[in-house]
C-alpha cells in the first residue's frame, strides 16, 4: 500500500534552498495591468497621451462611452482625435491586450516546476515490492532566475514595440485628421469658386442674348464654369475619401461615424518656427525604436550567457524514493542524475548565440544611424514646409488681395467691366489653393516630425529578439 514519502535530511535541505531561491526569484503577477502600465508610463511621457489601464473584452465602459459622447459632440480637434482613437481603436485594444499574454508567460517561467511523483509495484513470488519516487527538475530550477530575467526583457521588448506602434497609430491619426480638414476648407473654397463661375456664366448667357456677348466670350465663361463643376465633384470625392480615412484611424462606426464633426479649418501656423540645435542627440535618448533595440542587444547577451550556462546543467535532475516490500522492510534512496558531454558539447550553441550577439550589435548601430537621418530629414521637411506657407499665406495670399482690391476700384470707377473683374477673381484661385496646400503639407510635417523623434516600426525589429528568444529555447531544451 502506498506510504507517505519521507525525504532523506540532506536531500530535504538541499531541495528546501533550492525551493526557497526560486520563489524569490518567482513571485510575478498574472495581472495584465502591470504589462501595461509601463507602456501607459511611457506614452504619457512621450506623447502627453494616455490610454485606458485594461481593454474591456465587449465593450468600451461607461466613463469611455461618455469621454466618446463628448468628443463627438463638438468638431474634433487633432488632440482630441488623438484622444478618440487610443480610447475607441480595436486594433489599439487588440495591441494592449498581447501583452497580457507576454505577463502570463512571465508568470509561467516564474512558477516553481511541479514534482514528479511515481509508483511502481514487483511481484517477485511470494514477495510484492511497492516503490514511490518524488522526483524534481534541477535543471530547470536551477536555471529558473535566468529564465526569468530573459522573460521580464522579452516582455519589455514587447512593451517597447507596442508604444511603437501605438506612436505609429498617433502620427497617423494626426496626419489622417489634416488631410480630412484640409479637404474640407478646399471643398467649402471650391463651392465659392462655382458658385462665382455659376454667377458669370449666367451673366454671360444673358448678354449674349441681348446682344451684348459674342459668342467665343460666352464659351470661355461656360469652360470656366464647366472646369469649376468638375473641380467640386473631385473636392467632393477627395474629402469623402480622406473622411473615411480618418473614420478608420479612429477606429469608428455606425451612429459615430456619422456624428463625426471637424472644424472648418485648418489651424494657423505657429508664429515662429521651433528651434532644434540638439535634434539628434534628443532623437537617440528618446526614439522607442532606438531603446527596443538596445532591450533586443541585452536580451541577446542575456541568452549567450545562458546558452554557456546551460551546456551541463540542463539535464541535471535530483529525486527521492521510498519502497517497502511485503515483508514490511523499508528502504529509503535518493539520487541524482546529469547528461555525460560525450558527443555533444555544447560549443554549436554558444557559436550561434555569439554571432546572433554581433549581428543584434550591428542591428542595433544601424537602427541609430538611421534614426538620425530620419530626424534630420522630417526636421529638414518641417521647416521648409513652415517657410512655404508662411510665404503663400503673407506673402503670395497678400499681393493677390491687393491685386483684386484696386481691380475692384477701376471697376467701379467704370475703368473694367464686370468680366475683367470675374477674370482676376480666378486668378486668384490658384494662390488659395496653393495657400492651402502649403498650409495641410506643414502640418503632415508636424506629425511626420514628432514620429521622427519617437520613432517608427520597423520590419526587422523582431529579429533580433527572436533569435535571442530562439537561441533560450535551444539552450534549456535540450
Amino acid at each position: 500500500m502506498s506510504r507517505a514519502v519521507r525525504t532523506p535530511p540532506a536531500a530535504l535541505k538541499l531541495t528546501l534552498a533550492l525551493l526557497a531561491a526560486a520563489a524569490l526569484a518567482g513571485c510575478t503577477t498574472t495581472s495584465p495591468d502591470a504589462a501595461i502600465a509601463p507602456v501607459r508610463e511611457q506614452l504619457r511621457a512621450a506623447t502627453g497621451a494616455d490610454i485606458a489601464r485594461w481593454p474591456d473584452a465587449q465593450a468600451p465602459s461607461a466613463e469611455a462611452r461618455a469621454r466618446l459622447d463628448a468628443l463627438l459632440a463638438a468638431p474634433l480637434s487633432q488632440d482630441g482625435a488623438v484622444e478618440l482613437a487610443l480610447l475607441n481603436h480595436r486594433g489599439l485594444q487588440a495591441d494592449l491586450a498581447g501583452l497580457g499574454i507576454a505577463q502570463a508567460e512571465l508568470a509561467q517561467v516564474s512558477r516553481l516546476p511541479n514534482p514528479g511523483l511515481s509508483y511502481g509495484r514487483t511481484t517477485s513470488g511470494d514477495e510484492i515490492e511497492r516503490e514511490i519516487g518524488l522526483h524534481l527538475g534541477l535543471g530547470r530550477l536551477l536555471l529558473m532566475p535566468l529564465a526569468r530575467t530573459m522573460a521580464t526583457q522579452q516582455l519589455a521588448q514587447q512593451q517597447a514595440q507596442v508604444t511603437i506602434g501605438i506612436v505609429e497609430r498617433i502620427a497617423e491619426v494626426r496626419r489622417a485628421w489634416v488631410e480630412a480638414v484640409a479637404a474640407e476648407e478646399s471643398l467649402a473654397y471650391l463651392r465659392q469658386v462655382h458658385q462665382a463661375a455659376e454667377a458669370g456664366a449666367e451673366l454671360a448667357r444673358r448678354m449674349a442674348q441681348a446682344g451684348n456677348f459674342n459668342r467665343l466670350a460666352l464659351a470661355r465663361e461656360q469652360s470656366f464654369e464647366a472646369d469649376a463643376l468638375l473641380n467640386l465633384a473631385r473636392g467632393e470625392r477627395s474629402r469623402d475619401a480622406a473622411r473615411e480615412r480618418l473614420v478608420r484611424a479612429l477606429g469608428l462606426w455606425g451612429e459615430q461615424a456619422e456624428r463625426l464633426a471637424l472644424p472648418e479649418r485648418l489651424p494657423d501656423l505657429p508664429a515662429q518656427p521651433l528651434v532644434q540645435t540638439d535634434i539628434e542627440a534628443r532623437a537617440l535618448a528618446q526614439r522607442l525604436d532606438v531603446q527596443a533595440a538596445r532591450t533586443a542587444t541585452a536580451q541577446t547577451a542575456r541568452s549567450l550567457g545562458l546558452t554557456r550556462t546551460t551546456r551541463f546543467v540542463d539535464a541535471f535532475e535530483i529525486g527521492v524514493s521510498r519502497s517497502k516490500t511485503s515483508d514490511g522492510h523499508r528502504s529509503r534512496a535518493w539520487e541524482v542524475g546529469l547528461e555525460l558531454p560525450l558527443f555533444d558539447w555544447g560549443d554549436a550553441r554558444v557559436a550561434r548565440a555569439e554571432a546572433i550577439y554581433t549581428a543584434s550589435l550591428h542591428r542595433t548601430a544601424a537602427i541609430a544611424i538611421d534614426a538620425r537621418s530620419e530626424t534630420r530629414e522630417a526636421w529638414r521637411h518641417w521647416r521648409h514646409a513652415w517657410d512655404i506657407a508662411r510665404h503663400a499665406q503673407q506673402v503670395i495670399v497678400p499681393l493677390k488681395q491687393r491685386i483684386s482690391e484696386e481691380n475692384l476700384l477701376r471697376y467701379n470707377g467704370m475703368l473694367i467691366g464686370v468680366f475683367e473683374l470675374l477674370a482676376d477673381a480666378r486668378a486668384q484661385i490658384g494662390a488659395v489653393n496653393a495657400a492651402i496646400d502649403a498650409r495641410r503639407e506643414f502640418w503632415r510635417a508636424d506629425a511626420d516630425l514628432q514620429q521622427a523623434l519617437l520613432g517608427r516600426p520597423r520590419l526587422d525589429a523582431g529579429s533580433g529578439p527572436a533569435a535571442a528568444a530562439n537561441a533560450a529555447a535551444d539552450a534549456g531544451g535540450h
